[in-house]
């Protein structure tokens, strides 16, 4: 059984930016890879680029009930990830959480 203590710190930072979910990969090397730390940074990666490939095409519609539904719905997104890292629980995102896991297996 893994610690899961010494890899909530590498989960957390992943949902903290695209470039934490980065920082996250490289503290997540092979020498201390955990599985726990590696679920949450292939549900932080994929929310984030997700979000900006995404939002790209939102914005387009230049309605303000399209962009405030596409953050809410994100945000409320990163909160579930992110209780889930610090409450140390594998729990994949509703909706997408399944086809990040597969999308980034190899992290």
């Amino acid at each position: 059984m893994e610690n899961i203590e010494k890899a909530k710190n590498t989960a957390i930072v992943a949902y903290l930016t695209i470039i934490g979910s980065v920082i996250a990969i490289f503290m997540n090397q092979e020498e201390n890879k955990s599985d726990f730390a590696s679920f949450h940074i292939r549900q932080a990666l994929g929310l984030f680029i997700s979000f900006f490939l995404l939002g790209y095409f939102v914005g387009y519609a230049n309605s303000w009930t399209a962009t405030s539904a596409f953050y809410l719905f994100y945000f409320i997104l990163w909160i579930y990830g992110f209780l889930g890292a610090v409450q140390g629980q594998k729990r994949e995102l509703p909706v997408v959480g399944g086809f990040f896991q597969n999308l980034f297996k190899n992290l």
